[in-house]
């Protein structure tokens, strides 16, 4: 459903939250590991593990990500180690070891304790040192890094789709079921009316004065109980859902927080046409309506 043009024009397809892809190259004196993982989550949720000095590629990464997935918990981790025999620098983080520096004195000072640092202890913080490779262009490592990390999407992506495709086919078979009901429930409701009139009439016949009680009466009663249990606008309520559901599963977009409303409205019509059936028959189908709608709200939770 979202960013159908990267996956190669499948559109109308549903798209998993849950989904894995990875790619590993060597590029350059490069060799380049990413994994992407994700799961379900409301919204999207970003988080990038890279190697000790290679912070300055999660923002490109993390733009990237944004450009085809839309919602989900998604964890990228990134390997970055050198070929080829180059050596690697060691610099010092020498603003982060002032701020150490400054900070321990600030504890001496304010608490009276004895100031024992030493290089040792210094070198044991974390993030103090920098390592690098020689001659190492941030622009190279960056290029390389997202060259990698576009493969590793591209994989992603296309599992995310296989997974939401086999979902998408499984809601719409559910919603088929339920959608084939309506026309037993509709005509269930009739029969149990016409089921009360006669029920009524075998009833009066049997009391004494039968014949002095009006057919209008009759009528107005039966009319009366098939009003309390007209189902029919809940019944075209649900059609028109049913039909919504089809169409937002088909839109070339993140859909899953649309057909989680649409399922609240179909959950409550078939709750309204279960509280005004007096039929064993009608009471099992709703039941299994339930269980279908139940069903496919767990699966539409996985949808991006």
């Amino acid at each position: 459903m979202h960013n159908a043009a990267m996956r190669g024009g499948s559109e109308g397809l549903s798209t998993s939250m849950t989904g894995y892809g990875s790619h590993q190259e060597q590029v350059g004196c490069l060799n380049i590991l990413i994994e992407i993982r994700s799961v379900n989550h409301r919204y999207l949720d970003f988080t990038c593990r890279l190697p000790r000095g290679y912070g300055f590629l999660e923002e490109g990464i993390k733009l990237l990500v944004q450009s085809s997935v839309a919602r989900g918990k998604v964890d990228v981790f990134v390997s970055i180690s050198m070929v080829g025999g180059r050596t690697t620098a060691v610099s010092v983080n020498e603003s982060l070891l002032q701020g150490y520096l400054d900070a321990l004195r600030r504890i001496g000072t304010e608490y009276g304790v004895r100031d024992d640092t030493t290089v040792s202890m210094l070198a044991r913080l974390p993030d103090v040192f920098l390592l690098s490779a020689v001659d190492e262009s941030s622009e190279e490592v960056s290029d390389g890094v997202l060259h990698v990390a576009k493969r590793a999407l591209d994989a992603f992506v296309e599992m995310r789709s296989s997974e939401g495709m086999h979902t998408q086919r499984d809601m719409l078979s559910r919603i088929d079921s339920i959608e084939s009901t309506l026309t037993f429930l509709h005509e269930a409701v009739q029969n149990s009316v016409d089921d009360y009139r006669i029920s009524l009439n075998d009833l009066l016949k049997s009391l004494p004065g039968y014949p002095v009680l009006e057919e209008a009466r009759v009528v107005a009663e039966v009319a009366l109980y098939a009003e309390k249990l007209n189902v029919a606008e809940e019944i075209v309520r649900l059609h028109s859902h049913i039909e919504a559901f089809r169409q937002t599963v088909e839109l070339n977009e993140p859909t899953g927080r649309k057909l989680e409303f649409i399922l609240q409205e179909m959950v409550r019509e078939v709750n309204t046409i279960g509280s005004k059936s007096q039929s064993v028959d009608i009471a099992r189908v709703v039941i299994e309506n339930k269980s279908q709608l139940e069903k496919i709200r767990e699966q539409v939770q996985n949808i991006e």
